[in-house]
């Protein structure tokens, strides 16, 4: 029992270590030292009532009685420290959101901090409540298998709710409607939002843009059917985490492009915010921060072509080659300590966009957040999912408003 200590004492460390550290190097950003940092930093409350019980119950087996059980013991108290900063450092989240916030809408915007996180949501970071909101699932927008949709929509719904449409993350390769975005869409359809969740066609059996004319499809499902679940498509806002949040980007950035719309062309896909979260922008590496470490999936697996061979069409999946001066309102989040997506390259596609658009661009850097950090229910990501809301309630105000005017 003491070496069973010892063991699970020095894995707790090293988990809670790579927790706090995150290396952001390229040869670190790999599946299984992001998931450790990741699950660390962001379910820490649940590591340290984990970690308490099993000391306590190999304790009372007798397993501190010696020399190499007492370090066991020592090492599970240093984990328990590293991880109460892991949870302080969660309290940081709410200042950036709040300033991005308030350089939109303005000093007297209240905190995201401002209401407290139940306690009780924190103890179920991965059971959403669903709570006033009515779920219909996997409707189909396409032909293919993949191509179906949950709709989130108020329990009371009336017409006229804006329309949200969520893109999953995976890397273009994995990836389901049901898995992310979760407690934005939930928050969004309790205040009177209908948001859409879709699959999309996955690499590598997919090649792109076949991940964005889905994403493109879909829109052209909501124009046609929203109406059906009480939301208005006059107003459309996208988003998406990691490569959910570069297809999102896309979409915000390429409206009504033929090239992506094949036998809908007519449609209009265009939308009127876009909220990418930890997206990847720049399929090039134009910064060189990664050292092409990309570069050999997307060309085997995602584009299935070199950008030396078709550098056209690398350009064309890359947001950061794609903005313009009629882009839409962005708010951009980023995890400052994201390991999968460097936050200088989001730095890069931001200081483009606002050079650029004619609309709003926010940015909001999470401090110490790893990527995917929005995923469940924590203090951090309630913080962000309030200033996501806020920042896409006020630009459909803001919309409806000027949508009267010019009447």
């Amino acid at each position: 029992m003491s070496l069973v200590l010892f063991i699970c004492g020095a894995l707790a460390l090293a988990a809670t270590l790579l927790g706090i550290a995150s290396p952001r190097h390229p040869y670190f950003a790999i599946p299984i030292t992001f998931f450790i940092a990741w699950i660390a930093g962001d379910l820490a409350m649940l590591h340290l009532v984990a970690q308490v019980i099993t000391t306590a119950v190999l304790v009372s087996f007798g397993a501190a009685h010696t020399t190499i059980g007492q370090v066991g013991v020592g090492l599970m108290v240093l984990s328990w420290l590293g991880l109460a900063l892991l949870l302080h450092r969660h309290r940081y989240a709410a200042a950036p959101l709040d300033a991005a916030l308030r350089s939109i809408l303005g000093d007297s915007e209240p905190s995201v901090a401002a209401e407290p996180v139940p306690l009780r949501s924190l103890l179920q970071p991965f059971v959403p409540s669903a709570r006033g909101i009515r779920i219909t699932r996997d409707i189909a927008y396409g032909d293919h298998k993949r191509h179906r949709l949950d709709v989130f929509a108020p329990a009371n719904a009336r017409a006229g709710c804006p329309v949200l449409l969520q893109i999953h993350g995976g890397a273009w390769v994995i990836g389901d409607k049901r898995q992310q975005g979760q407690p934005l869409m939930r928050h969004l359809a309790r205040h009177g939002w209908v948001c859409v969740a879709i699959n999309y066609r996955l690499s590598p059996k997919a090649t792109f843009p076949d991940h964005l004319i889905d994403a493109k499809r879909a829109l052209a499902w909501i124009r046609e059917h929203a109406h059906e679940f009480g939301g208005d498509p006059t107003f459309l806002a996208v988003t998406g985490g990691s490569a959910g949040g570069h297809l999102a980007a896309l979409v915000g950035l390429t409206a009504n492009n033929p090239a992506f719309q094949p036998g809908f062309e007519s449609v209009d896909t265009h939308v009127d915010a876009c909220v990418p979260v930890y997206g990847v922008f720049d399929f090039l590496d134009r910064s060189g921060l990664h050292k092409g470490r990309l570069e050999p999936m997307l060309t085997k697996v995602v584009m299935k072509r070199s950008p030396t061979d078709d550098p056209d069409a690398w350009h064309a999946a890359s947001p950061l080659s794609q903005v313009h001066v009629h882009a839409p309102p962005f708010f951009v989040v980023q995890g400052a300590q994201d390991t999968l997506v460097w936050k200088e390259d989001t730095h890069a596609f931001v200081a483009a966009l606002r050079e650029a658009s004619d609309n709003v661009v926010g940015y909001a850097e999470v401090p110490y957040a790893q990527h995917a950090f929005d995923l469940m229910v924590t203090r951090r990501s309630v913080h962000t999912v309030r200033a996501m809301s806020r920042f896409l309630q006020h630009t459909f105000e803001s919309h409806s408003v000027g949508s009267h005017s010019a009447i």
